[in-house]
This record gives structure tokens, C-alpha cells and sequence, in this order.
């Protein structure tokens, strides 16, 4: 597996609220770009009761091991 940085952004607004943009980036594990992908609209759309139109992929980038902060990645991908 491989980590990536994903950045981006969704619709944080209520019904009957002013709309409100709340920018995001997080590192996942996967084992292509698409994955990642899939994988940042399926947990945000889960934690956030987004539809994937909602979310707004601005950018996905690979890392190297060595800049993972997140321990559970890092744990992914084999790294210690």
C-alpha cells in the first residue's frame, strides 16, 4: 500500500443556514490514486452525511513514508 495527502473541500451548511465551505486534508492508505479517492468520499460522506456530490477533491498527491504523520497510516503501509 501506498500513503496519500488528499485535500479538498464540502459543504459544511445546515438547511436554512448560510452556506459555509470547510476545507479538509487527510493521509490515507490505498493502493492507487483512485482508491484514495474513493476512500476520503466514502469516510466524509459516512462521518459527515455528505453525498460525494458534496465533496469537492481539490488535490491527491503520494507521500513518501518518511512525511506520514498519521500513526494509523503509517501502521498501513508498513512503515514504523
Amino acid at each position: 500500500m501506498k500513503a496519500f495527502q488528499v485535500t479538498g473541500s464540502y459543504d459544511a451548511s445546515r438547511v436554512g443556514y448560510r452556506s459555509s465551505m470547510q476545507n479538509f486534508s487527510v493521509q490515507v492508505a490505498a493502493v492507487d490514486e483512485n482508491a484514495a479517492k474513493e476512500r476520503v468520499l466514502s469516510d466524509l460522506g459516512s462521518k459527515h452525511r455528505k453525498k460525494r456530490g458534496e465533496i469537492t477533491l481539490a488535490e491527491v498527491k503520494p507521500l513518501a513514508p518518511a512525511d506520514v504523520t498519521d500513526p494509523v497510516v503509517k501502521h498501513q503501509i508498513g512503515e514504523k
